[in-house]
């Protein structure tokens, strides 16, 4: 292992030349309030496991997110209601059940946000 000064200057030397995109970066007040909320929810596995299940399974009832994921009916109904007032879900009644899909505007909306931070 080298330990000449020349080596422990490289790094810094590489970190000056990164580009300083966050003093560049318009997201702030309601708009950043909102990514954050979403990126919280996305956050917990379980809520990770209900969205990449519901991007294959649109339309399903929570009995076969519980089917999926094996925690009580209780727990999942929690996770769900995070993930609507997040603004990932939404869910419409049909009959006795509801039935939850993504909601594709709020997707689109992140992945936009996401791209100009990262």
């Amino acid at each position: 292992m080298d330990s000449s000064p020349q080596t422990k200057l490289e790094a810094p030397t590489r970190l000056r030349d990164l580009p300083q995109q966050c003093c560049s970066l318009d997201l702030s007040g309601a708009d950043e309030e909102r990514l954050v909320r979403m990126f919280k929810a996305l956050g917990n596995p379980i809520r990770f496991d209900i969205l990449k299940f519901l991007l294959t399974h649109p339309g399903c009832i929570t009995r076969d997110l519980v089917e999926h994921i094996p925690k009580a009916q209780a727990t999942v109904s929690q996770h769900l209601r995070v993930l609507r007032e997040a603004g990932w879900i939404e869910g419409s009644i049909q009959g006795p059940a509801i039935r939850y899909c993504l909601v594709s505007e709020q997707v689109a909306w992140f992945r936009e946000r996401v791209g100009e931070v990262f």
